[in-house]
């Protein structure tokens, strides 16, 4: 089997697999009991803390709270935040491309008597003049995913950070998921960032929101006063430990991933280059090198990802979050795709063990189910 849907999920890795293990063997009490296994585990707890803000460089600016995973850190920060800070205003900004985390908390607070307004997009990501038409003293919270989970475009972070500096009274959510540990960002002038720990090595069910110090949120989950009383529930040290030692594997081999990355894109392009008449290529110039989103000019996407399965290459359709719900991309309608594109687009994305045998396997495979299925 030749996996090419690392943008759904990863195998957790040798590294957070010998934690969760080691872990859940020696300090398997509760951090918050009184009594040495249960400070045993503390310290374990926070010392993961402390990893992942150092290996994102963001030990002097932000806390970290360990979730289960980016769409419960999305809908702490925007439900958490606008709760808390309601006497600023009622507007919430987000992108047409969020994930459906993010849409669905904004869409949420609409119920509450919020006003969520859909940014419009400019080459697959936030259309940053439509971003400063729109941001005002009324709004609380902007919400922009670094790289989309689709096509891999990628927001301006140069723009969004000067637009941010004029108006501070707006909180800033980076849903860094697809680009943690596999794109050089630098986000410390974000307020929250989101991520989960399957995407990057770690275990299903993990993940972090990394809040600026001082800032404070409603908890969405309540209870005990665990993690600064901003998660309630007791906290799962061996899996936040795995992610940390994982995540700062990634950063560790951030370049030379990075570098494999762009091979593989690039030799993936190559491959649909003579496909010309029966693809298109969604994916934006410039986006990050492990997604590449394409469509099916003249075949029903689920048929040739069923027919590739069955060749033994995985790869997605639409996104895994949406694909039992809708059978095309709101993400490309919202770049001005039309229906028939939105509906056959297919997916590649890359792993550290992507090998450019499989890649190029995969396109001579395509290539060879659309000469073979009947065309729509």
């Amino acid at each position: 089997m030749v996996y090419l849907d690392f943008a759904a999920t990863a195998a957790p890795s040798s590294i957070a697999k010998e934690e969760y293990r080691r872990v859940s063997d020696l300090y398997f009490g509760n951090p918050s009991s009184l009594h040495e296994a249960g400070y045993q585990a503390k310290r374990i707890f926070d010392d993961a803390c402390k990893r992942v803000l150092s290996c994102t460089g963001l030990s002097a600016t932000h806390r970290c709270v360990f979730t289960s995973g980016a769409s419960e850190s999305n809908s702490m920060a925007i439900i958490g935040s606008a709760l808390r800070y309601r006497n600023r205003g009622n507007k919430i900004l987000y992108g047409a491309s969020e994930h459906a985390s993010v849409k669905e908390s904004c869409l949420y607070l609409a119920k509450l008597g919020y006003e969520p307004v859909e940014l419009p997009l400019r080459d697959g990501a936030i259309d940053m003049d439509a971003l400063e038409g729109s941001i005002d003293k009324q709004t609380i919270l902007l919400s922009a995913m670094s790289s989309n989970n689709e096509t891999g475009a990628l927001t301006d972070l140069s723009r969004l950070r000067e637009i941010r500096r004029t108006h501070p009274k707006c909180l800033l959510l980076v849903d860094a998921t697809q680009s943690i540990g596999k794109l050089p960002l630098d986000l410390s002038f974000a307020d929250f960032i989101s991520f989960s720990g399957h995407k990057i090595g770690a275990f299903k069910g993990s993940g972090c929101l990394l809040i600026r110090k001082g800032l404070l949120i409603d908890p969405i989950i309540h209870g005990g006063s665990q993690q600064d009383g901003l998660r309630a529930g007791t906290i799962d040290v061996a899996g936040a430990s795995a992610l940390s030692v994982a995540l700062e594997d990634d950063f560790k081999n951030i370049e030379p991933n990075l570098r494999h990355a762009k091979e593989l894109k690039a030799t993936l392009l190559q491959g649909l280059s003579g496909l010309t008449d029966l693809v298109e290529v969604n994916s934006p110039e410039g986006a990050s090198p492990y997604v590449v989103s394409f469509s099916l000019l003249h075949h029903r996407a689920s048929v040739i990802v069923e027919g590739l399965s069955e060749r033994g290459y995985c790869v997605s359709s639409v996104s895994a979050c949406s694909s039992k719900v809708d059978a095309s991309s709101y993400v490309l309608k919202a770049m001005g795709k039309d229906d028939r594109i939105a509906a056959n687009a297919i997916r590649v994305s890359f792993g550290k063990t992507t090998t450019a045998g499989e890649v190029e396997g995969f396109a001579a495979c395509l290539g060879k189910l659309l000469q073979e299925v009947k065309r729509i």
